[in-house]
């Protein structure tokens, strides 16, 4: 199976041990496992635990406590996988098959523009407006859902650019769907972040086309146990918990341990404060940073996410700018050729607010250059 380069995951494992200050970071600060204690999570037992297989597809208390947190679902409707990351590719081996269509929403995480062509199959893109307010164009959207598409994704809470799609967007996407016998894929990791607004609706119950992925890694702050999940279709499910068989097996035990602590409903709403506590401090930072640039710098703030994506005023293509800002000032950020948006960058917003003004004040070093040469 060949596979095309994964450009952003490669430039951040290549140089975010590397460099001195890593914000293309897309969560918030990790939790620490004494936190966790202090939710619940026994050490003493953990310390104990014989470190041998769990459950490959997670464990029947995990499931059923996930399941609680999507009405309708049941523990055999939930695979539990190492991230979202693998959940979403889980569905890729599943379900596409040599001439299926994928309709992929832009700018986003991109791997879903790269994963299904390795499965066979075509991927055709529609944008999100910066000016409409990040809703879909229409037009590309309906061209892009045809009698071939076998899976529309997108994510909601949007990775990159914060934004939240209203419930008329969210009921036109699915009747679309619906309409072509396609499946939505939701990637909902984000759900839970939101800045100042309120919970963002998941896409779960809109549809039997609908299928959910999400994890620990965003919203929950528990990035290292790489726990993700898909929420679906039995049959659906019970294919891709075939095709885990094949590939990692399954999540090791101390993550499940850790998980079923984490999203347990009173500890899940305490994860949640925690993350909107950090990005509803962090943001007026990078506000009051950005109008420093006299217009060089322009950006909608962010409803859900630890993301900040802006655009910046100058014709130097956002590759060569990031690349400049790591070998000069050694800092690492995302260009937004990697998110299918040439002219932006995204900032890295969930870190301690000293490790943020720092960052944005090396960054500005290398965007006021920009200032000069324009």
């Amino acid at each position: 199976m060949k596979i095309d380069q994964f450009e952003m995951e490669r430039m951040q494992s290549t140089w975010e041990n590397v460099v001195e200050m890593d914000m293309s970071e897309s969560g918030v600060r990790p939790v620490t496992l004494r936190e966790m204690a202090e939710m619940g999570l026994d050490l003493d037992a953990i310390l104990n635990m014989p470190l041998g297989y769990s459950q490959s597809n997670g464990t029947i208390p995990l499931r059923e406590s996930l399941a609680e947190i999507y009405p309708g679902a049941t523990a055999d409707r939930i695979e539990v996988t190492n991230g979202t990351s693998e959940a979403n590719y889980l569905l890729a081996l599943t379900l596409l098959r040599e001439g299926d269509e994928v309709a992929f929403e832009v700018p986003n995480y991109m791997q879903y523009g790269g994963l299904p062509k390795s499965c066979g199959a075509l991927v055709r893109r529609f944008r999100l407006r910066i000016d409409r307010d990040w809703e879909p164009d229409w037009d590309e959207f309906d061209g892009a859902v045809n009698e071939k598409t076998r899976l529309v994704y997108i994510s909601n809470p949007n990775n990159p650019s914060g934004s939240v799609l209203s419930e008329d967007a969210m009921w036109r996407i699915v009747r679309r769907c619906e309409a072509a016998g396609a499946y939505l894929l939701a990637d909902e990791v984000y759900l839970g972040a939101e800045i100042h607004c309120e919970r963002t609706r998941s896409f779960w119950g809109m549809s039997d086309r609908v299928i959910v992925t999400s994890g620990l890694s965003k919203a929950y702050g528990i990035l290292g146990v790489r726990i993700g999940w898909i929420v679906g279709p039995k049959d659906v499910v019970g294919e891709c918990w075939g095709q885990h068989d094949y590939l990692t097996i399954g999540p090791n035990k101390i993550s499940d341990a850790v998980a079923r602590v984490a999203v347990k409903a009173e500890n899940r709403e305490k994860l949640y404060a925690r993350t909107r506590a950090i990005l509803q401090h962090n943001l007026p930072i990078v506000r009051e940073w950005a109008a420093g640039f006299g217009g060089l710098l322009t950006f909608r703030e962010p409803r859900a996410g630890a993301l900040c994506l802006m655009r910046y005023h100058s014709d130097t293509p956002s590759y060569e700018l990031c690349e400049r800002i790591r070998v000069n000032q050694s800092v690492l950020i995302v260009p937004g050729v990697h998110l299918g948006l040439e002219g932006f960058i995204r900032l890295w917003l969930g870190g301690k607010p000293e490790f943020l003004s720092e960052g944005l004040r090396r960054i500005g070093g290398e965007l006021r250059k920009e200032q000069v040469r324009g």
